[in-house]
């Protein structure tokens, strides 16, 4: 059975009371006999099912164990290289410098893929 929350314009007293949601809403208010409006309030829902407070509202001790497995994992993490990806580069003795840019292409300029920048042949 629902409840709602009147307000009566009176005596602005604010009350609950029970009802089914076939009765009409009450128009009196019971201690002053003025007239009452039925409120707007947020609806009560329950979570069931398992894991909801402990993923939403963690204890002190579950928020230390959760932080020394992320510094556990962040030290491992940080210890291990990172696997290479790619085809390995051919090893040439010494290792190349790196310069933060391509390589300039030792054929010249590469020839432009858009129609319009070469020459035209109407």
């Amino acid at each position: 059975m629902p409840t709602y929350e009147y307000e009566c314009s009176g005596c602005r007293r604010v009350f609950e009371v029970k009802q089914r949601i076939s009765e009409p809403p009450l128009t009196t208010c019971d201690a002053c006999g003025g007239p009452v409006r039925r409120l707007l309030s947020a609806a009560p829902f329950i979570l069931k099912g398992d894991g909801w407070y402990v993923t939403d509202y963690p204890s002190e001790s579950r928020k230390k164990a959760r932080e020394s497995e992320k510094t556990a994992t962040t030290t491992a993490s940080s210890a291990t290289p990172a696997p290479s990806t790619g085809s390995p580069a051919p090893s040439t003795g010494s290792p190349a410098p790196s310069t933060g840019s391509p390589a300039p292409s030792p054929a010249g300029p590469a020839p432009s893929s858009s129609p319009s920048a070469g020459s035209s042949s109407d």
